[in-house]
């Protein structure tokens, strides 16, 4: 890989470090004003929550008994390595990079609650009347963001051209 080349990836790399602090700082910052289980009410929709999810999205294996902790901490780590790998291989494809860079971000920046917390910070919550999203973080938006992105990038925006949808060459009468 050229100077050039590996210079734009560290672009994209500093992106996810970007990700990585935000959401880092933001729950900090919910440790330091909400006990655990608080709950303030912000607008009809909205409140902040401080909770911890020791599972993984929609709290999916929270009610293990603690294995899952390792076991989501090494699947960050290698869907990590897998997204830098990835990312080597979309270079010139900036929304594909912008995608994988949030990805890579929240994945850390939640790597980082489980190692230190066994379990991530969540705090956003939003519902409407009695029915509840579950809380989430910056993490989990980086992650979302990032992998609704790849996925209309895919649908919509990646071309291909396969063997049959070329027309075959005419021939000359």
């Amino acid at each position: 890989m050229s100077k050039p080349q590996q210079g734009r990836l560290w672009i994209w790399l500093w992106l996810s470090l970007t990700w990585i602090v935000l959401d880092q700082i933001t729950k900090l910052w919910v440790q330091a004003r909400l006990e655990f289980g608080a709950v303030v009410e912000v607008t009809s929709f909205f409140n902040l929550v401080h909770v911890l999810n020791p599972g993984a999205a929609f709290s999916f294996l929270a009610n293990q008994e603690g294995w899952q902790r390792h076991f989501l901490s090494v699947v960050a780590v290698v869907a990590s390595i897998v997204i830098v790998v990835l990312m080597r291989g979309s270079r010139g494809k900036p929304f594909a990079l912008f995608c994988l860079s949030s990805i890579l971000g929240g994945a850390i920046g939640n790597l980082i609650d489980r190692v230190m917390y066994g379990a991530v910070v969540d705090f956003l919550d939003f519902y409407w009347q009695t029915v509840h999203w579950p809380a989430f973080n910056v993490a989990d938006v980086a992650i979302s963001l990032g992998a609704v992105g790849l996925i209309v990038n895919e649908l919509f925006f990646t071309r291909t051209d396969s063997p049959t949808s070329k027309a075959a060459p005419r021939k000359k009468a």
